[in-house]
């Protein structure tokens, strides 16, 4: 029976193939062309140093704030993480820092993090208004769904409060009052490592290259976590009539299936209106060095309203980290974009390790002072980093490379294929 169905196609001329098959192939090649990332001349996104720099105490400070959410019951890691960066960083640069949490501070909590900050601490609430479900959600609903996203087991779904702290970084965080007079902030967790010393200010670093947004880890996000997420920010962008930049594409996977067919591909998941799919690439936001004024802008803040009325960050769990990387590759010049690879740090059991300059960690600074770290390699561009350089890092390097494209003259060969 097959036989008999093979052989009519058999006796089909080759030119006639050719002529049916030629212009979806010819349609497939342009739209993945459509979706390519340039190559750029130059590296546009190098460290700021490659070498451990002599602390600059005296110089002007950005207007900046190290911020960390906690809850009392973490104090041991939140302790961990201040004693890190006090240890690597703040003890040569004096930044304030805030400490957030949705319920009132254990006294404990605020005397022993104050004393690991030496002072620079200040300890808020954040306002109720700003950690609940919006008007717009059936919060019985959105509660059942909560509890069946966890049933399922989606990382941290099934916890309200992580749900409302996704709501809150991807666009109260901003607002918040106490946070009105600063510019740039960093964004910390409890148990955090930092494992390398920073002995410049990556706030004044950040200005000076007109930077917005600076990370240190990319990887995939959990898929179902966010399911509709991609679609709803293209929508918007396509809404808005934003041009794709080089981020924006790096971010897409194109479909090769041909037009008309490539439509019917919307209903997937992480699709776009045309098909096209998120490869769920996205900057691991607990680390976020940034330009807090991106973030307040008009349209940022009514890409967070769009959505904010479609309830993902309940009826899903639409992380900030996810919402903040597609907000960034489709409103910020890839250029503007910054990697700190030069920061050793780890959080939860991902880590980044960059190996040591050779010749550059100022033995004799009497700032830095003595100390052991790692062996110094060739090509290395860490200060003093205690981790082992030789394993730069523990997680799958796709998704770095993919996001680096727009700014990078490095590329793996899998990046003409993928």
């Amino acid at each position: 029976m097959l036989r008999r169905l093979i052989r009519p196609a058999r006796r089909l001329p080759l030119w006639l193939i050719f002529t049916i098959t030629a212009p979806f192939l010819f349609e497939i090649i342009l739209h993945l062309w459509r979706y390519s990332v340039p190559r750029p001349a130059s590296e546009l996104d190098s460290p700021f140093f490659t070498t451990c720099q002599e602390p600059d105490v005296s110089a002007k400070r950005e207007n900046a704030v190290l911020v960390m959410l906690a809850r009392n019951h973490e104090l041991e890691k939140a302790n961990k993480t201040m004693t890190s960066i006090e240890q690597h960083f703040n003890k040569w640069f004096n930044y304030p820092i805030l400490f957030l949490n949705d319920e009132q501070w254990s006294p404990r909590f605020i005397d022993v993090l104050n004393k690991t900050a030496r002072g620079l601490a200040t300890f808020e609430v954040v306002p109720q208004e700003q950690w609940t479900f919006p008007e717009e959600v059936d919060v019985d609903a959105a509660k059942q769904n909560i509890k069946e996203q966890g049933e399922k087991g989606i990382p941290h779904a099934g916890e309200e409060g992580y749900h409302h702290m996704c709501r809150f970084y991807s666009g109260k965080f901003y607002k918040l009052d106490i946070l009105k007079k600063y510019r740039w902030y960093w964004r910390l967790e409890p148990d955090v490592d930092f494992t390398c010393a920073i002995t410049y200010d990556p706030f004044v670093q950040m200005a000076r290259h007109k930077k917005v947004y600076g990370f240190t880890i990319a990887l995939w996000e959990v898929g179902k976590s966010c399911p509709s997420l991609f679609r709803h920010m293209a929508d918007w962008k396509e809404m808005m009539r934003i041009p794709s930049n080089g981020l924006w594409k790096a971010m897409v996977s194109p479909s090769w299936i041909p037009f008309p067919l490539r439509q019917f591909m919307r209903w997937l998941p992480y699709r776009d209106a045309h098909g096209d799919e998120w490869n769920l690439c996205h900057y691991w936001s607990n680390f976020e060095i940034a330009d807090m004024d991106f973030f307040r802008t008009r349209a940022y803040q009514d890409l967070f309203d769009y959505l904010d009325k479609k309830g993902g960050f309940y009826f899903e769990r639409w992380g900030d980290a996810a919402v903040h990387s597609l907000a960034v590759a489709m409103l910020v010049d890839p250029r503007k974009v910054h990697h700190f690879e030069d920061f050793g740090y780890r959080h939860d059991h991902l880590y980044q390790c960059p190996a040591n300059a050779p010749g550059g960690q100022l033995p004799d600074s009497p700032l830095l002072g003595s100390g052991t770290w790692a062996t110094e390699m060739d090509n290395g561009i860490g200060c003093r980093c205690e981790c082992d350089g030789r394993i730069t890092s523990n997680h799958p390097g796709y998704c770095l490379n993919r996001l680096k494209q727009p700014t990078s003259i490095k590329r793996p060969w899998y990046a003409r294929i993928l």
